[in-house]
This record gives structure tokens, C-alpha cells and sequence, in this order.
């Protein structure tokens, strides 16, 4: 995917953090491809340390040989108390302090720096300290509310609005894997601070509701509309697909796309299909 997406001329390539470790994958992708800038993250602020966080995107752009911006987050109880065993107190503070220092030695990286953020005080933060902000699974109509929040933020923090991305789940043209998959991602986050609100907002507030209540990951599968995809997301044909891209461009500087690769190998009928639309 990261060298389609290079070939194609995207304007960037994100590298998230999951199971595996993002600078190490991030430093793999950047030497496979051949010109496109790279973030990093969102990295969860209580996992890593300011010094960490500077210390392995300067040494990823090293080694690469290009600009490497960091995205900070908070991340989830999930991930954080589950999965690393830290404590997630003070999200908020956490985030402005990781910020404030990441900001102070992340030059020899390149990149911007980028903020994650749903609630007031997280999008404080990107008001204050980021280049960038981005959102994850909204709609256009969110996106704007979105906005205008930091927006008001950034002119009472006396600073230039950061730009605003979000990360999109896409499918052109989607085959029954493709919009499977993307419809399994959005009910793995229907109980998820931050994005349980996100989801009741957009219209789907049952499903919350019941992911909330304990229901199994195919219960909530089956209570999410299929109409959710479209929502929050590019998903349809290519005429569809295109409109939405425009009501998105409308509420947002940058759209990240989150290609579906089940039955789309490395998103390449997404990723060109949307290099085309651009």
C-alpha cells in the first residue's frame, strides 16, 4: 500500500499504532518507497515519553532520508490500561505536556507536529501546541462542528488555526469483503470513548447503546446500519464516492484515507480510483 500510494503521488503516508511498533514499521516503509513524507501515530502520550517520541521520529527521518511528522493521542483505557498496563489518568494534561516538550525537540525530525482529538480539552490542546489536527471516523457534517471548535480555541489561544485532517475509512466500488471489513472496523469502535459519542452524533446512538450493555462484537455488526459505512466513510461507487470526497474537502484541509484491503489487495482500486478523483 505504502508504495502504491507513493507511485500515485498522495501527498503523505500515515503510519498508525497498533500491534506492531510504528517507527520500526514506518522506518521499513520509508526505505520501500521513494519520496512521500511520513507521520507517525497517533502515539498514545501515556506509553511513550517526550524524549522517546522525538528521539524515534528524528532517527526514522535519518535513516530515511525525508521529513517525519508525529501525531499524539491519548489513546484508550483499552490500549493504554489494558494492553500496556499504564495508567491513563489526566488524558488531557498528559496530552498538553507530551505536546508542549515533543514540540520543543522535534525538529530534527521534519514533520508537523499533529494532534488527535474528539473531546473540548484534547482540541484545547492542538489549539495551543499543533500544526495539524485530526479526527477519526466522522462525518462531513461533524467535521464541521469539529472546525468551528478549533477555530473559536485557536483565536483564544492567540495562535494560526492548525489544519484540519481526518482519517476516512474508503472502498470504491467495494466488493462484499471490502464493505465487510470496513463494517466490522466501525462496530469494534462503537463502545469506545471519544468515538461512542462520535457514533451517537452521527445517528447510531442504538448501537452505542448497546455496545455500552456488553452485546458481542456480531450483535453490534447486525445492529449498525449499512447505511454507516456511507456516513462515516468514502464507500460506494465512484460517482458517489466523488461527491462525498467533495463534502469532505469542504470540512477539512487533508482527507487520510483508510483503504479497505479485503478483496481490494494493498487498496489499489481504492487508491487509484481516489488519486484520479483528487
Amino acid at each position: 500500500m505504502a508504495v502504491l500510494a507513493d507511485r500515485l503521488g498522495y501527498a503523505e503516508l500515515w503510519v498508525g499504532e497498533g500491534a506492531w511498533d510504528a517507527f520500526v514499521l514506518a522506518t521499513a516503509l520509508g526505505v520501500a518507497t521513494e519520496r512521500i513524507p511520513i507521520t507517525v501515530g497517533p502515539v498514545p502520550v501515556h506509553v511513550r515519553d517526550p524524549v522517546t517520541i522525538a528521539r524515534a521520529a528524528a532517527t526514522t527521518a535519518a535513516l530515511v532520508r525525508r521529513p517525519v511528522g508525529v501525531a499524539l493521542g491519548t489513546s484508550s483505557r483499552r490500549v493504554v490500561e489494558g494492553m500496556h498496563g499504564r495508567s491513563r489518568s489526566r488524558p488531557a494534561a498528559t496530552l498538553a505536556e507530551s505536546a508542549k516538550a515533543v514540540r520543543l525537540r522535534l525538529d530534527p525530525a521534519g514533520g508537523p507536529l499533529t494532534v488527535a482529538a474528539f473531546g473540548d480539552r484534547a482540541i484545547a490542546v492542538a489549539a495551543e501546541h499543533a500544526d495539524r489536527m485530526v479526527l477519526d471516523l466522522v462525518s462531513p457534517e461533524l467535521a464541521r462542528e469539529y472546525r468551528a471548535k478549533l477555530e473559536s480555541m485557536s483565536g483564544r489561544a492567540g495562535r494560526p488555526v492548525p489544519s484540519l485532517a481526518a482519517w476516512i475509512p474508503a472502498a470504491v466500488d467495494p466488493d462484499p469483503d471490502s464493505y465487510a471489513q470496513i463494517m466490522r472496523t466501525l462496530a469494534g469502535y462503537l463502545g469506545v470513548a471519544g468515538y461512542a459519542e462520535m457514533f451517537t452524533a452521527a445517528g447510531f446512538g442504538d448501537a452505542v447503546e448497546m455496545a455500552r450493555a456488553g452485546a458481542d462484537p456480531d450483535e453490534l455488526l447486525r445492529a449498525l446500519p449499512p447505511k454507516a459505512a456511507a456516513t462515516i466513510g468514502l464507500v460506494g461507487d465512484a460517482r458517489a464516492v466523488s461527491a462525498r470526497l467533495e463534502a469532505y474537502a469542504e470540512a477539512l484541509d487533508e482527507v487520510v484515507l483508510v483503504p479497505a484491503t479485503a478483496g481490494d489487495p494493498g487498496g489499489e482500486r481504492t487508491l487509484t480510483a481516489l488519486a484520479e478523483m483528487a
